[in-house]
């Protein structure tokens, strides 16, 4: 059966949501083996170390870099009407959003990937910071937080088009985001080797996370070039299928149609799962002092807020965005490092926890 077929006999929405569901699979089943984590990969840094968790992210940031701008050098993706470039676009939204998220990615112990896959390995923290993550993003987009947030936004704006597209506007082509993909991969090579290498699940679950990002682009361009309906080309995010899912729980009636987006979330879920069950990880764990449950919290809403405003999480924004080379995407990221940095080395100083 070919792809037309495919979409044809179950639905452009079933299909995308199975193969959103397969490539979160991958995503958490390789995140939970590597422990990939962009704020233990900041952490790191802070502390002037740069040791296997900042090298496991510079891993799969190249990886995923190079997987797509190969992609889109050989005429196979075209991610110029995604919302990364194709959409207008927020400075003012990406820098302030993404260092809220920041401070509340080290505040709460991980970004929105991350709680995903935690919260299957039985972390019940991860749970109710992940869940507090959701109702701020949905309050967010469209709740009481949106006139907010939409102010913000609206400070510095930025029209959809080549204007957003960092290589465009260098005048450089995908040769220009294949030889950083390949200086990201050998700074990621250099470090695991200073730092006495790491472990074969370390790396290739670093390598396979890349990939999932990837992978989220590949399959989206495939089904929008079979189908009849409008289909966005899109990579991975984390924070407004978060919303879709809790609408989807609380009102089944008015549920949005599943998509890709829909079968990512419960992908990352059953694969970080299916991780911690077949290696032993899997463990109950809650809050170990009282007093961390607002810290954790105000984490999850500065990170739900942040999300939104910034156009995405430190994956769906800063990652899926930065292999694409969106404007915007590159400040979300730059400012999420910026926020996570300073709020670390601020909470070390006064003795609070980290």
């Amino acid at each position: 059966m070919n792809l037309a077929s495919l979409l044809e006999t179950y639905g452009d929405h079933w299909v995308l949501a199975f193969g959103g569901g397969l490539i979160g699979l991958l995503f958490g089943f390789s995140g939970q083996r590597s422990k990939f984590c962009a704020r233990a990969a900041v952490i790191e840094s802070c502390e002037g170390e740069w040791r296997q968790r900042f090298a496991g992210w510079m891993l799969a940031f190249a990886t995923a870099m190079l997987m797509v701008q190969a992609a889109i050098a050989l005429g196979f993706l075209n991610p110029a009407n995604s919302r990364h470039l194709g959409s207008q676009g927020s400075i003012s939204g990406a820098i302030l959003g993404g260092f809220m998220f920041g401070v509340g990615m080290i505040m709460s112990r991980g970004c929105a990937s991350r709680l995903i896959i935690l919260s299957a390995n039985g972390n019940l923290r991860a749970w109710i910071s992940g869940l507090v993550f959701a109702v701020t993003v949905q309050a967010t987009l469209s709740g009481a937080l949106a006139p907010v947030r939409q102010t913000m936004a609206s400070w510095w704006l930025v029209d959809g088009g080549p204007q957003r597209n960092l290589l465009t506007l260098t005048g450089t082509a995908s040769w220009m985001g294949l030889a950083l993909g390949l200086v990201f991969l050998g700074i990621a090579i250099w470090r695991f080797r200073v730092t006495a290498g790491g472990s074969k699940p370390l790396i290739w679950g670093n390598v396979f996370v890349g990939a999932a990002l990837a992978l989220g682009w590949y399959f989206t361009q495939w089904i929008a070039s079979a189908s009849f309906e409008p289909v966005p080309v899109q990579g991975l995010s984390f924070s407004s299928p978060s919303a879709e899912w809790l609408n989807r729980v609380l009102y089944t009636d008015t549920a949005p149609k599943f998509g890709f987006d829909a079968g990512l979330l419960p992908g990352v879920f059953v694969g970080s799962f299916l991780a911690a069950i077949l290696f032993g990880d899997f463990k109950f764990e809650g809050f170990q002092t009282e007093n961390k449950l607002g810290h954790y919290l105000s984490g999850a809403i500065l990170m739900g807020f942040g999300a939104v405003l910034a156009g995405g999480c430190t994956v769906g924004a800063g990652m899926s965005g930065g292999i694409v080379f969106s404007n915007t995407a590159w400040l979300t990221l730059l400012s999420i490092i910026a926020g996570a940095a300073m709020t670390y080395k601020f909470l070390k100083s006064i003795g609070a926890p980290t």
